[in-house]
């Protein structure tokens, strides 16, 4: 039996995309954005927003998270947080003598991380066993986030002051690094006529549950061998550039995209996939995908750095050199 034939496509993409016009009914523009996050959620990846202040980074967060269920917190990051304030402690109670596991705000479905990279290195750290392994370890005991979960991070590139940089490994950990605009004078019209007023406020469309059979679902989307065979060219194109055809950007990149960027392509090409209401994946739903996966994961060259190259720009020009297959489907499916 094909995913197309245990759970009809067409309405899960619908299902999908009245989710997707309910974030938009509250967030002016921001397409792109908004669409990633849900293709995050679906794929089971974390996704880091990175833009300057005012761009409904922190909105549309919370909007995806009344629109498709599920319980929210949002942690604002500060240089004085501690692992604790994230992930829990143990109490003492003088009356019992005895300890509780007090469990900290990342036990949510959506944890919004405001200003990730204001926090220092101990408490990022400690985010890494949440966002890689969905839990918490306590005193010994290990404690299992609620499922399905998800980290919605965000960042201002543009500051130094009071700020760390994240450690590769943990960039590294986000499925998509999306970057986010000024809206432009239409849509900034927009926010002004619908945000003077009462702003709109969202509702739920989907619940915890069906959110989860539609992750499954995504799993379950086909990728042919020519494909998942695209995907890794796309990537080894970024270790060994010389061997595809592209020797100069062995000046450009110091360090190539790790494996997780290999998984995080097809995981967030399923996704896309469902979204637009297939269930195998297509080389275009990959090169969509591409930038926002393998962009923060490339390590440049100090050369490259110093001449203000992009890793964005990069990516790019890895596509514009990695032929895409000629995948033909059969037309009976759909």
């Amino acid at each position: 039996m094909t995913v197309a034939e245990e759970v009809p496509s067409g309405t899960d993409a619908e299902v999908l995309h009245q989710a997707l016009a309910e974030v938009r009914r509250v967030i002016v523009g921001q397409e792109h954005m908004v669409e990633r996050l849900l293709v995050a959620l679906l794929a089971r990846g974390h996704c880091l927003l990175e833009g300057v202040p005012g761009v409904a980074k922190t909105l549309a967060a919370a909007t995806l998270s009344t629109v498709v269920g599920g319980s929210f917190a949002r942690i604002q990051f500060t240089p004085d947080l501690v692992p604790s304030d994230i992930v829990g402690t143990r109490v003492y109670h003088p009356a019992s003598e005895s300890f509780d596991v007090e469990l900290g705000p990342v036990f949510v479905n959506f944890l919004l991380a405001d200003e990730i990279n204001r926090a220092p290195a101990k408490v990022q750290s400690a985010l890494l066993e949440v966002m890689a392994e969905r839990q918490v370890t306590l005193a010994g005991r290990t404690h299992p986030l609620p499922r399905p979960f998800i980290v919605l991070a965000t960042q201002n590139p543009i500051e130094s002051e009071g700020v760390y940089p994240l450690p590769e490994v943990q960039r590294d950990r986000f499925l998509f690094r999306v970057r986010v605009e000024h809206p432009d004078a239409r849509e900034e019209l927009e926010i002004l006529h619908r945000m003077s007023v009462k702003p709109p406020e969202p509702r739920p469309v989907l619940d915890p549950a069906r959110l989860a059979a539609l992750q499954d679902l995504a799993e379950q989307v086909s990728v042919h061998q020519l494909v998942a065979d695209y995907v890794v060219r796309l990537v080894m194109a970024t270790r060994v550039p010389g061997d595809y055809g592209i020797p100069e950007m062995a000046d450009t990149i110091e360090i190539g995209v790790s494996p997780r960027a290999t998984l995080g392509l097809v995981a967030a090409g399923r996704a896309l996939a469902l979204l637009r209401g297939r269930d195998y994946l297509l080389p275009d739903d990959v090169r969509d995908v591409a930038v926002d996966v393998m962009g923060h994961r490339l390590m440049l060259t100090f050369d490259a750095l110093a001449d203000g190259v992009a890793p964005d720009d990069v990516v790019r020009q890895i596509l514009a050199a990695v032929p895409p297959p000629l995948v033909v489907w059969n037309q009976g499916r759909r």
